[in-house]
């Protein structure tokens, strides 16, 4: 095996016998290193398949390390052309093979096309496995223009679009300062240069969030706005994990300042032009403010690690992410990434860089083995956020505070009085329950769980409730949760049935997670007992049909749980449920009881905030003494009137084995709605309410009043069916033969008396031929 020697371009300044400088080569511009020292010349692999240069396979082998620049040129090559260097003059002449004529080429001194590295970076990267085979993918700053090639920026416009111009913004005097700095930095890198251009739109600044400073963008509003939008989809954020499930380790790349690593098109360039104190200019590299950059980049970096995508790479515009379930793979995997960034000469900022990492932040999520959770540092904005005052306000903290919706259980029910703010010609009141809904929010978020990576060839676990205010669903698989879904109740929804209100829950998650459900094994589970015979159910209304259909798309199961046994509330968010009395026999409710439930480790971080509430029992008890009407009972407990009433040893007064419930409003209604509206009850009617409460407590007047209470229950009105007997058919008149036959006859009272006394109207109509005849009349009688 031979050994070939050469000069890397980071060594250019120190070489006595080496020029560079950008050639034609077949027809394709490229950087070529002239250097004596080497023994053989070179093409780099990446510039000859990016340009279509055929390659034959050497019968020697050399060693040699990976060329800086597309094209080296040694001595083989030199030899044969006669090349003579003068590094002083920068020259190189050459002996023309056809016509024996000197040729001489001047060199002009090329000013950052070389890409340094940090010396402090280099010592870094030295350190990390891999990663310091590669340290020409992480200069300190890019090397100049992006070298040519198929991908490149496109500005299509409107059909008969003229070019737009804008004036520029004023500045303030640091910023006209910094505006010429950033406007001669990017003209020595070549990223701009002056323009003639018709096009102009204003440069303003924004300021950086990773290091400070401000960053010069252009208001392209004008441009945008006649552009041919890419429709290029952009990853949804929550969907970009989905396929890490097993991953161990993980290491991020960012790309420096990733859309100057692009060029657009040459006919586009005068319509980038922008307009500034100092005069206008252009971009040759893509812009930030340009519509469809976002897109454009994701379509190349999907179609750079398209075979990647999936397996180990996750990429969302110039973030990409590595992923491996061992270090031995990662290695493979993070090499392989690495070398396709150096191919197409990608370069990436080594600060914003992390490798070898257990536990990785990315795009405001924290990725690990156990899974995904909540960036402690990205919710910082929404735990300071003051109370909103406006409308727009409270949208963008809702917008802001949705970004982590599948963290938290009942998002769209904790939101729904303050979204109720911003509904069309809604009174803007900040009421007490909007404040405790934004309180609670941003504490959840802070408590939010790490939930856990989907894996497609398990089943799935889904967890389905409907109420007045919303539907709710838990994703799980293996007892663990993977998102949590939620959504207020359309205004239609609000009158559906509870049995289409259930289902309606079920067809909801079936929607939301299809990309998870399809084609797997799920078992559904509801509180709602009818629902496990809807796939046999005969008769069904025409909504129940419909969603049928979708429903058999997918292979599930649905089972049946009783509200008390569901072990879907996490450990974070679970609290004791402390209720009363036995309703009914098949109602029976424990105070304060836990169910006793299997929690993987990572869940039982916290379990606290147990509020343990007096029962209705012991809140009667209390009542008893406090009244003063039981006293005088108690007083005449021997007396044979009252033989109906007893004493217990603890002074507790009962009527005939119930308990007596004492003349206090508040507690009695608290009783009904226990009774009425819990979740053991579902809205029973008058006479069944009556009897079950009848069986534990008592009160004077209480059916009457139990009566007054179900007339007041907007549910029951609304929802359920009226059983009385139908009205008959409607029935019609008998034909009349002539006129004045029948007449129909009113009178028109308390109208403003005349000055002949008449006050009232008699009107007369005449049934077969509709003529009707109006008398005035005075009003003599008051009954």
């Amino acid at each position: 095996m031979g050994r070939v020697h050469f000069i890397h371009m980071d060594q250019i300044p120190a070489g006595e016998s080496v020029l560079a400088g950008t050639f034609t080569v077949n027809g394709h511009p490229a950087v070529v290193l002239f250097d004596f020292g080497a023994t053989h010349t070179f093409l780099s692999k990446s510039y000859a398949l990016r340009h279509g240069i055929k390659m034959c396979k050497l019968k020697e082998n050399y060693h040699i390390t990976a060329p800086s620049s597309p094209v080296t040129t040694g001595m083989n090559w030199m030899v044969e052309n006669d090349a003579v260097l003068h590094v002083g003059s920068r020259e190189v002449q050459l002996k023309s093979k056809v016509t024996g004529k000197i040729i001489k080429i001047h060199i002009p001194e090329q000013k950052h096309t070389e890409a340094t590295v940090n010396a402090t970076e280099l010592q870094e990267i030295k350190r990390i496995p891999v990663v310091c085979e590669f340290p020409d993918v992480f200069p300190e700053e890019l090397p100049g223009l992006p070298p040519d090639s198929d991908v490149q920026f496109k500005i299509d416009l409107v059909p008969g679009t003229a070019p737009v111009s804008r004036r520029p913004y004023r500045m303030a005097p640091d910023e006209l300062k910094e505006l010429k700095t950033q406007l001669q930095e990017q003209l020595d890198k070549g990223f701009i240069h002056p323009s003639s251009s018709p096009w102009g739109c204003p440069a303003l600044f924004v300021e950086k969030k990773d290091q400070g400073g401000k960053r010069l963008c252009v208001d392209y509003r004008p441009l945008n706005a006649v552009t041919v939008k890419n429709n290029y989809p952009l990853a949804h954020i929550d969907k970009l994990f989905d396929q890490l499930a097993g991953a161990k380790v993980f290491s991020k790349i960012d790309l420096r300042s990733g859309y100057y690593q692009i060029k657009i098109r040459e006919e586009d360039i005068p319509k980038t032009a922008f307009s500034t104190r100092y005069g206008l200019y252009e971009y040759l590299v893509m812009s930030f403010g340009l519509t469809n950059a976002p897109a454009f980049f994701m379509y190349m970096m999907n179609s750079l690690f398209m075979n990647e995508l999936d397996k180990f790479v996750v990429v969302f515009i110039d973030n990409i992410l590595v992923y491996s379930k061992s270090e031995e793979e990662h290695e493979e995997n993070l090499r392989t990434v690495l070398t396709r960034l150096r191919e197409h000469q990608l370069y990436a900022k080594f600060s914003k860089c992390a490798f070898w990492l257990r536990e990785v932040s990315f795009l405001g999520h924290i990725l690990s083995e156990k899974g995904v959770a909540v960036d402690p540092s990205k919710v910082e904005d929404v735990l300071n956020w003051k109370q909103p005052e406006t409308v727009t306000e409270i949208r963008s903290f809702l917008g802001l505070a949705g970004y982590y919706r599948r963290f938290i259980k009942d998002f769209s029910k904790t939101v729904k009085p303050m979204t109720s703010l911003t509904k069309k010609n809604a009174k803007y009141l900040w009421y007490p329950k909007c404040e405790e809904d934004f309180t609670s929010l941003k504490q959840s978020l802070t408590s939010a769980p790490v939930l856990a990576q989907p894996d497609v060839t398990k089943p799935f676990d889904v967890y389905c409730d409907a109420s007045g205010n919303g539907l709710g669903c838990v994703l799980m698989q293996e007892g663990r949760v993977i998102a949590y879904a939620s959504r207020q109740l359309r205004k239609h929804e609000a009158n559906y049935a509870t049995h289409d209100l259930e289902l309606a829950a079920v067809v909801h998650t079936l929607k939301i997670w299809r990309h998870y459900l399809l084609g797997s094994t799920c078992h559904i589970y509801t509180d709602h007992k009818s629902l496990k015979y809807i796939l046999t159910q005969p008769e069904l209304n025409m909504r129940q049909r419909r969603w049928l259909e979708l429903i058999k798309d997918y292979d599930l199961e649905i089972h049946y749980y009783p509200r008390k046994a569901n072990v879907v509330a996490d450990a974070l968010s679970r609290r004791a449920h402390c209720n009363v009395i036995e309703v009914r026999p098949t109602a029976r409710v424990i105070s304060c009881e836990i169910d006793a439930i299997e929690m993987a480790t990572e869940q039982l971080i916290e379990l606290y905030n147990l509020i343990i509430e007096p029962t209705i029992k012991e809140q009667v008890i209390a009542a008893q003494k406090q009244d003063k009407g039981m006293a005088y009972i108690h007083e005449g407990i021997d007396d044979e009137k009252r033989a109906c009433f007893t004493l217990d040893d603890q002074g507790v007064l009962w009527f005939k084995g119930r308990l007596v419930v004492p003349k206090d409003m508040e507690l009695r209604k608290k009783i009904l709605d226990e009774a009425h509206t819990s979740m053991f009850t579902m809205h029973p009617g008058s006479n069944k309410m009556y009897q079950d409460l009848k069986q534990k407590v008592w009160w004077t007047r209480m059916k009457r009043e139990i009566a007054k209470y179900m007339s007041k229950c907007d549910i029951c009105q609304r929802v359920k069916a009226d059983h009385l007997k139908p009205a008959g058919m409607v029935q019609p008149l008998a034909l009349l033969a002539w006129k004045w036959e029948d007449i129909y006859m009113d009178f028109i009272v308390g109208l403003p008396r005349t000055q002949k006394g008449y006050d009232s109207i008699w009107v007369i109509i005449d049934c077969f031929t509709k003529s009707a005849h109006f008398i005035p009349v005075k009003n003599r009688y008051n009954a």
